[in-house]
């Protein structure tokens, strides 16, 4: 009365050619790290916006801009790990999800908080 069940091996992750996951990760790279350089030249450009009118940036806007700077990193290194053992598509898709939340949470941080909280007015 007991039937013998057959089961199939699970399949292997599609396993992507290190060259090809090499070059997805290097062509969306170059966007993160254009990500890096923008908020760097954000900061550097409040940092001197901030001297000429002789007033100091805040904590917050410290966090702000340094945040907006490491955000960009940490989400290549998620999309990255997320990715690894996949196929090539869905590595892009996750590189591609990854800049598209960097982008917009860079935006939202800029939109809704400007320059006001940046700058310290408490000494004016």
């Amino acid at each position: 009365m007991t039937a013998a069940v057959e089961t199939t091996p699970a399949r292997d992750g599609i396993r992507t050619p290190i060259w090809l996951a090499a070059t997805i990760s290097v062509f969306f790279g170059l966007f993160y790290a254009f990500d890096v350089w923008e908020a760097l030249g954000n900061l550097l450009a409040i940092q001197q916006s901030a001297s000429l009118l002789g007033l100091p940036i805040s904590v917050y806007g410290w966090v702000v801009l340094i945040g907006a700077m490491v955000l960009p990193l940490a989400l290549f290194a998620l999309a990255l790990w997320l990715g690894r053992n996949r196929g090539a598509l869905a590595l892009a898709a996750f590189l591609f999800v990854g800049l598209c939340v960097s982008a917009v949470i860079y935006l939202n941080i800029i939109g809704v908080f400007a320059f006001g909280p940046i700058l310290d007015l408490s000494g004016v």
